[in-house]
């Protein structure tokens, strides 16, 4: 096996980064949303409003963790350039590896979140769609 190199972690920085910056603004616009559901809950308590804030807590509950396990993966990164710049090589590889389990966590924990949001849209479009037959 090939050594590893201070190269190979510095490769995911930007990665890590482009990811964290897209959690980050997910995480934005879910507070946005409930923000506005938050007032129009206020003022009529409907049933599908309770439903889309449970399912936006879920959301942002699993966006937190895909944030903290993407976090977790770049500070090991950077431990493991801290190793091998120290000449620690097996410590390194296996903090690297570490690195490389939680930044699959969090990308798992997306495939997660983004299979939800796509459901509570088909149930957004379900509504639509029997709101325009019910009209006609």
């Amino acid at each position: 096996m090939e050594a590893l190199t201070l190269t190979t972690p510095a490769l995911l920085f930007s990665a890590i980064s482009l990811i964290m910056l897209a959690y980050t603004n997910r995480f934005l616009a879910y507070a946005a949303v409930i923000r506005g559901l938050r007032d129009k809950y206020l003022e009529r308590k409907e049933e599908s409003l309770i439903r889309q804030i449970k399912n936006l807590k879920l959301r942002l509950t699993l966006t937190r963790w895909m944030q903290i396990f993407g976090i977790s993966s770049l500070l090991l990164c950077v431990l493991t350039m801290f190793l091998i710049y120290i000449e620690q090589q097996n410590a390194a590889v296996w903090i690297f590896g570490l690195a490389l389990l939680l930044l699959i966590i969090s990308l798992a924990l997306l495939i997660q979140e983004i299979y939800i949001s796509s459901q509570a849209l088909s149930h957004h479009l379900s509504d639509i769609e029997n709101d325009m037959q019910t009209r006609k």
